[in-house]
């Protein structure tokens, strides 16, 4: 029996060979294409070998299904069914992992930008409110925060690029203050600035770089108010402000000031009006 009897009239030898091509094609550029994917997985920061490798394997088999597709063309098979599963299992995939493509693409920028690093603390806008923490790690979904209160928050990548964040560490110091009131039938308000700023600048954590500013925000015939400015480590405020505060309130003893120191900004005043 002849071959060319087993072969229909409605196609050649050249669609036959185009077919194979495809088929060969096509598995060949699908294990270029899964290497390529696995590669660049590996490369990007919090990616896993277990999604690095499926990744994978779905381009090869993406890319596989794809060839086999062009060789039933090439042979006259009606492939119209096909290509409408096709487009429906991608419509469908790209409405299910859009956030998580979102995440991934906004995770890569991230890591190009570096607006934030490992080790940071950065502020921002949580379901609740304010949120404040140290970022421990950056994936491909999500910053994860560590707080003062022993919390764990992971921030999706798209939220960190798309909202405001405030980075505290990017400058190497962050300033915080104080506010002091003492009673001025006592003191002058050189002398009290003076020593107040004497005592700041001791305190320990404050920086030595930067000196402390003293800045009076309120004179009356019965007290000085003041507010102490100084720097520190970015990720050590709660710290070196308790130290300011328990130094400033050893001075008051000291010089048996009447007053009151806070790191609190409060409204109203601190005490009533005719008292410090």
């Amino acid at each position: 029996m002849d071959l060319s009897e087993l072969i229909p009239e409605s196609l050649s030898w050249w669609d036959i060979g185009l077919a194979a091509a495809a088929i060969i094609l096509g598995w060949v550029l699908s294990r270029f294409a899964k290497r390529g994917v696995q590669a660049l997985a590996h490369r990007t920061p919090g990616i896993t070998d277990a999604v690095a490798g499926a990744a994978g394997r779905v381009t090869q088999y993406t890319i596989v299904l794809f060839g086999v597709g062009i060789a039933l063309a090439f042979l006259g098979a009606n492939i119209q069914p096909l290509i409408a599963i096709v487009i429906i299992v991608t419509v469908v995939m790209a409405l299910v992992l859009r956030g998580i493509a979102d995440n991934f693409a906004a995770g890569v920028l991230l890591q190009a930008r570096k607006p934030v690093r490992v080790g940071d603390e950065i502020t921002v806008e949580g379901p609740d409110g304010v949120l404040t923490g140290t970022v421990v790690e950056l994936n491909g979904r999500a910053v994860v925060l560590a707080t003062a209160d022993g919390r764990t928050i992971h921030i999706p990548n798209a939220t960190v690029l798309r909202e405001p964040i405030i980075n505290d560490s990017t400058h190497g110091a962050r300033r915080s203050e104080v506010e002091v009131r003492v009673r001025r039938s006592e003191v002058t308000v050189e002398s009290v600035i003076t020593d107040l700023l004497n005592v700041v600048a001791s305190a320990e954590g404050v920086h030595q770089r930067e000196h402390p500013r003293g800045l009076v925000t309120e004179i009356s015939s019965e007290r000085i108010s003041a507010r102490l400015q100084f720097w520190h480590h970015p990720l050590h405020g709660v710290t070196v402000t308790d130290a300011v505060v328990r130094a400033i309130g050893a001075l008051l003893d000291r010089r048996a000031w009447t007053g009151i120191v806070t790191s609190e900004h409060v409204d109203p005043p601190l005490t009533p009006q005719d008292e410090v």
